[in-house]
């Protein structure tokens, strides 16, 4: 074995031991061993439902077969049943609706549904949201330590958008520490945002740390000063999903240019400097076409216009991306590669020191981290557990990424390829870190497209939403998040039946092997 194997070896047997540690900590009266799940994937039917990772506070569920796949975008019975975890904006875990139920036999009447928000300000933003929306009274409730919107079931609907777009959610430990009893104060995200800082080459007090993700992105945008002009926003690339969403639902509209090339961009960039939109915005790489648009010219024409310039980079995280080399801010999921375990939802912004709206941004996300989506307590200090090893990590999932995507690329089944070291990279390496890689995210289509349900079912690695993970996900991409809008997605050039894999840890061969066996059915 050489060094670099004897370092992968060591860095997966830390990773296994701190699930084993982590799953005893959220499952109190379960003494099992966890499943470890680079050596025993969740892929089959029995698998259905079950989290990934095998940890009480999973962030994934396990939807092995492309009829699972409808079947939970359809709601049929036969799967929504038998999950047991998945994408927490998307579902709520059981802790969080216990939480829901505890509330609701509380405070509400018997025609009202509850959503419990984690403070003042985020109760208060969507009592406002929701009202505008449904146009009807919404009223507040204190629940110590957190808050509840109780909403007639005409706004039920409304109320559930917010909790999922907005991202200000109330996180599985905090539901659980508030059924027992022992809902924690305090804070330990300063020590989150130090190690995000050093990543993304800024100082600690530009870093800020949220709930989610989308708690982020959804606070940048609100700290815009163009959106209270009534602005809209540009989104370039075609996004994740609920990011253009929030641009919509918060914003004043979104301006959205699919294709950054060729004459659109040149139209794009001449508004961009005309000071026409209230903020661009783009992922560097894009999920799931993994394109990174020319950020220097669009950092020009932002800085010409007075214009921020938001890059998210969850796609390939801070350290393959330095998104502040062009943007004023960049936003980041950390569930995902900085986490790696699946296993904690918590999100950044990192404000450019040196922009002109650094100020501004620093004033308006030092509120919004603190006093609408803070992370919770329990969840920092799972999350910086997890931050150990992230680069030694981060290097076997670049190697692993750029092997699967060169290896499908060459596969006689394989129509196309999508991973930022295929083709023009260009882009890509001009936002690329010092010593970063392409990253572990990747999309493919096969030539026979109607095969893609066989290959998927017959694919021995983990399957369900999200991506980031120790062991290699995958998932039929398009359908999962686009499953109602699917003729509109292959007119932005993303297929129905595209799939997208997050490669984990696992040595290459084992990857490799799950593959090339599926694609026996293509």
């Amino acid at each position: 074995m050489s060094d670099g194997d004897s370092e992968v070896s060591t860095t997966v047997s830390t990773l296994t031991e701190r699930v084993r540690l982590a799953h005893r900590a959220g499952t109190s009266h379960d003494d099992r061993e966890p499943r470890d799940l680079m050596a025993d994937p969740a892929w089959t039917e029995d698998d259905l439902g079950v989290p990934l990772p095998d940890s009480a506070h999973a962030c994934s569920v396990c939807l092995p077969t492309w009829d699972a796949v409808v079947g939970y975008e359809e709601g049929r019975d036969k799967v929504t049943r038998r999950m047991r975890a998945g994408y927490p904006r998307f579902f709520k875990h059981p802790q969080v609706e216990r939480l829901f139920a505890a509330a609701r036999a509380e405070i509400a009447l018997e025609d009202e549904h509850v959503v419990v928000l984690p403070t003042r300000g985020a109760v208060q933003r969507a009592q406002r949201w929701v009202e505008r929306r449904a146009e009807t009274a919404i009223r507040i409730a204190s629940l110590s330590g957190l808050q509840a919107l109780v909403v007639p079931q005409k706004a039920k609907q409304d109320a559930d958008l917010y909790w999922r777009f907005s991202g200000e959610v109330v996180s599985s430990r905090q539901a659980q520490d508030f059924l027992e009893n022992n809902l924690r104060e305090g804070s330990k995200s300063h020590l989150i945002a130090r190690r995000i800082a050093k990543l993304a080459g800024a100082e600690p007090e530009d870093a800020f740390i949220f709930s989610s993700g989308m708690a982020a992105v959804t606070a940048v945008l609100r700290a815009l000063p163009g959106v209270k002009e009534g602005k809209k926003t540009l989104q370039l690339e075609f996004p994740y999903v609920d990011c253009l969403k929030i641009q919509e639902l918060f914003g004043n509209g979104v301006v959205y240019l699919n294709d950054a090339t060729g004459e659109s961009f040149d139209e794009a960039l001449q508004r961009i400097r005309q000071g026409e939109f209230a903020g661009v915005f783009t992922e560097a790489p894009s999920n799931p076409l993994l394109h990174t648009a020319d950020l220097a010219r669009l950092a020009a024409a932002c800085a010409e216009g007075g214009t921020p310039f938001i890059i998210d980079d969850s796609a390939g995280g801070p350290a393959n991306i330095q998104g502040l080399r062009f943007a004023d801010v960049v936003t980041g999921s950390l569930t995902k590669w900085l986490s790696g375990m699946g296993d904690v939802m918590a999100g950044a912004a990192t404000v450019r020191p040196d922009s002109p709206h650094a100020n501004a941004f620093r004033e308006f996300l030092a509120i919004e981290s603190t006093e609408t989506a803070p992370l919770y307590i329990g969840d920092a200090e799972v999350l910086l557990s997890n931050l150990k090893g992230y680069e030694e990590r981060m290097a076997t999932v670049n190697a692993n990424g750029a092997e699967l995507a060169a290896w499908l690329a060459a596969h006689p089944a394989v129509e196309t390829v999508w991973h930022p070291s295929l083709g023009d990279t260009t882009n890509y390496d001009a936002v690329k870190a010092k010593g970063g890689g392409y990253g572990g995210l990747l999309s493919f289509v096969l030539k026979n497209q109607k095969r893609t349900p066989k290959v998927f079912d017959n694919l021995k690695v983990c399957k369900g939403p999200s991506f980031g993970t120790i062991f290699t996900l995958a998932c039929p991409y398009t359908l999962l998040a686009h499953y109602h809008e699917l003729e509109w997605t292959e007119d932005c050039g993303v297929p129905a039946n595209l799939l997208r894999v997050s490669t984990g840890i696992e040595s290459f061969e084992t990857i490799r092997a799950a593959f090339e066996e599926a694609l026996t059915h293509a």
